[in-house]
């Protein structure tokens, strides 16, 4: 296999974000509407005072952004290395010059729609069906990327600009669909003119420096700023008045008169700045503070079987974060800058020169601040080498250690775990990946010695940060008092991930009111994203948990969705926290909110149904639901919310029928299986019920709560030799489940 081009292409950020964030924003579904309900309790308002501080040195002004042209005189080399690069280009105005797509009047067709780009007036525009699904002419207000392809930025009105589908291959120099055979026009969430392709929440952000989104909810308009477009010096380093001020006046001021320095120190600064961009993640707010540790601005994935594959490689389009901070270079201390020139974003050298800065003949590094204890003396050039591997003759490193995939359909990523080819890890033996691998394949696959394997990796002290995360999230499947201890024990963990995942899971693990005293202490962590994680996990138990920690990280949890109320996440979030705190008034107008934002957004849909319902308001609530299954026959969710609205109507009959249509949809879903099988043992089906039950069992062998459901039918109806098989695979699976305990 060749060498693909390594250098960051911005154009490839704009999914970055994408699929959205159910998980990362908070979303719950809709089961968890009513599990919040705990009586009114009211937030109270409380006021900041702040005490007088006796010979305090004079304060200094807020570090601001400044014309970044003022660089040039001083760092002619560096932003000569930056000019022409991806960083610069990221973001341009769509002009004769920076657009290289063809706008000649003509047309590309895709599986379901037909758009023409042409100009008119001098300006660059397109005509393609719009949210309606009728074509429009549109204007392209901004280029977005240069290599291997650019997208255009739609202007539609009022602030929005979207990401269009069809995007430029500068290659081969045609027009594509960026997501070729799957149909999509104007009705699916993938279209160009949905919430999931607005460029001012899922794009700008890293394309330009000193980025605001500036939503207003009132107007449903956006008012978006930015210092400058492409990602400059300020992007990086953060606002450069101080250091004007030193380099002008010559004053002592720290990092030469910035907030902080990316030099020295250990590589998590750097890494932690590039991933702002460079990785899968949440914002939690409008824009970001230079000097912020990352999870206080922003909410990287873990490594789900979504994202990642078993042994942590790359699988969607994750970016380089979650895959380097897996890696051993970066417990070593490797850092983005090691391997790539920053301001042009290139490798430092060509071929293996990279890797050999460490992996040589001497067994020395030459690259400061890497620890290069462990590192071997030899020839890794040699055939010797890297022919010693049935399957793989490659002689660049990368072509072995770091696999890529294309994503936009032409743009090829490695990934940046640097792992060992699986072909080679026959002959090395087992490795530290292999057995988290295999550990996380059991627990995924519910296999016997799963629990065994997950507090076996988990009690590990040299386990990356995210896999410790990923595994954590594990553990409310395999529940014991281990599990407690292992949980308990990352509340104290240094990587604020970890904390963050030990939180979630023993917000599973736990009763409410038996969280307090273990999460309470990490209301006053230092890190934004536990903080409020931890107040969400208190919430139901708010009543043992009050005071003034508790009320101003939960008031940080709902800064965050107000400053994402352009999402309809955020506003179901808010919703669903203003119906725990006894905010009643205003349940219903941010579920309103929330399909204003986006209408296809059935969480958001079916609270608002489950709210009318529970209030009296069932004609309305039949009406709202109707109108999305006209609009989206095929959503798994909304036939689920219409049984469960009929089983309430005491419409048994008709609700078998539509909670049916629900896991027919979504077979892989096993909580719609789970209620189906419910429903139909209710109704004197209990066979139908648990064949349902075993059919989910087989598709997730893991849960817990399928396997008991069934485990008591079975004996219900005398099958005991089954029922028993059931606790036999069960004690295989997990020895120290509670129901397994002999009760006293």
């Amino acid at each position: 296999m060749s060498k693909k081009p390594d250098v960051v292409s911005p154009a490839r950020r704009r999914s970055a974000l994408w699929p959205v964030l159910a998980g990362l924003l908070l979303l719950v579904v809709a089961g968890v509407w009513f599990a919040l309900d705990r009586g009114p309790a009211p937030l109270p308002v409380t006021t900041p005072h702040a005490a007088p501080v006796a010979d305090a040195k004079p304060v200094r002004p807020a570090p601001h952004l400044v014309d970044e042209k003022q660089c040039q005189g001083c760092h002619s080399q560096q932003v000569e290395h930056w000019k022409g690069s991806h960083h610069q280009l990221a973001m341009q105005v769509a002009d004769d010059a920076s657009v290289l797509g063809n706008f000649a009047d003509v047309t590309f067709k895709s599986d379901r729609e037909t758009t023409r780009f042409f100009k008119r007036d001098g300006g660059f525009w397109v005509n393609t069906p719009g949210s309606d699904g009728k074509p429009k002419d549109f204007p392209v207000a901004y280029a977005f990327g240069i290599e291997p392809l650019q997208q255009y930025l739609i202007d539609t009105g009022a602030g929005h600009l979207q990401a269009l589908g069809v995007a430029w291959d500068t290659r081969q120099n045609k027009w594509f669909h960026l997501y070729p055979g799957q149909g999509v026009d104007f009705r699916n969430p993938l279209h160009w003119s949905k919430p999931q392709q607005n460029a001012n929440f899922m794009c700008v952000e890293c394309h330009t420096t000193g980025f605001k989104r500036n939503f207003s909810a009132v107007a449903n308009s956006f008012s978006s700023q930015w210092q400058s477009l492409g990602v400059g010096c300020q992007a990086c380093h953060g606002p450069a008045s101080g250091h004007l001020e030193w380099a002008t006046n010559k004053t002592t001021l720290d990092h030469a008169g910035f907030q902080q320095s990316l030099l020295g120190g250990n590589n998590l600064k750097e890494v932690e700045t590039c991933a702002r961009c460079h990785a899968r993640r949440a914002p939690l707010g409008d824009g970001f503070v230079d000097t912020h540790r990352l999870m206080d601005d922003f909410l990287p994935s873990r490594l789900t079987r979504e994202l990642y594959e078993l042994d942590g490689t790359i699988k969607d389009e994750v970016f380089e974060y979650g895959s380097f901070t897996q890696s051993k270079m970066f417990a070593k201390g490797v850092r983005c800058s090691n391997c790539h020139e920053p301001h042009s974003t290139r490798l430092r050298a060509e071929g293996n020169g990279v890797c050999l800065q460490c992996h040589n003949p001497a067994g020395k590094t030459s690259v400061a601040g890497v620890d290069g204890r462990g590192l071997k003396a030899r020839d890794y050039q040699s055939p010797e080498h890297y022919q010693q591997v049935p399957g793989l003759s490659g002689s660049q490193c990368v072509d072995c250690h770091m696999p890529g995939k294309f994503y936009m359909v032409n743009d090829w990523r490695h990934d940046h775990g640097f792992s060992i080819p699986p072909q080679a890890r026959a002959l090395l033996g087992d490795s530290p990946t292999q057995r988290y691998a295999q550990s996380l394949d059991a627990l995924r696959s519910g296999k016997p010695g799963a629990a065994a394997a997950l507090f076996e990796q988990l009690q590990r002290n040299d386990l990356p940060a995210i896999r410790r995360a990923t595994l954590l999230a594990e553990l409310p499947n395999y529940p014991s008092q281990r599990a407690l201890e292992l949980a308990s024990r990352d509340l104290r963990n240094d990587g604020p991930q970890v904390r963050l995942a030990a939180v979630e899971a023993l917000a599973a693990l736990l009763p409410a009111e038996q969280r307090v005293q273990p999460l309470a202490p990490l209301l006053k962590d230092p890190i934004r994203a536990v903080r409020t994680e931890t107040a969400y996990a208190l919430l139901p138990a708010r009543q043992a948990v009050s005071g003034a920690d508790f009320d101003k990280a939960l008031g940080e949890y709902e800064q965050v969705q107000l400053s994402l109320l352009e999402r309809a996440e955020a506003n179901l979030n808010l919703a669903m926290l203003y119906r725990a705190t006894g905010r009643l008034d205003q349940v219903e107008p941010s579920l309103r909110a929330a399909l204003v934002r986006d209408e296809g957004f059935d969480p958001a849909r079916v609270a608002l149904v489950q709210w009318l319902d529970g209030r009296g308001q069932q004609a309305q609530a039949r009406q709202l639901l109707d109108d999305g299954l006209a609009r989206h026959p095929e959503s798994a969710l909304l036939q689920h919310a219409k049984g469960l609205a009929l089983v309430r109507a005491g419409q048994r009959d008709e609700a078998l029928k539509a909670l049916r249509k629900a896991a027919e949809l979504e077979p892989g879903n096993t909580g719609f299986g789970y209620v189906l099988a419910v429903a139909l043992h209710d109704q004197g089906q209990r066979g139908a019920a648990m064949a349902q039950l075993s059919k989910s069992l087989e598709q997730q062998p893991y849960n817990r709560d399928v396997r008991l459901a069934l485990m008591h039918y079975l004996q219900q109806a005398g099958e005991v030799d089954k029922a028993n098989g059931l606790v036999e695979a069960l004690r295989a699976i997990n020895p120290e489940d509670p129901m397994l305990q002999p009760r006293s």
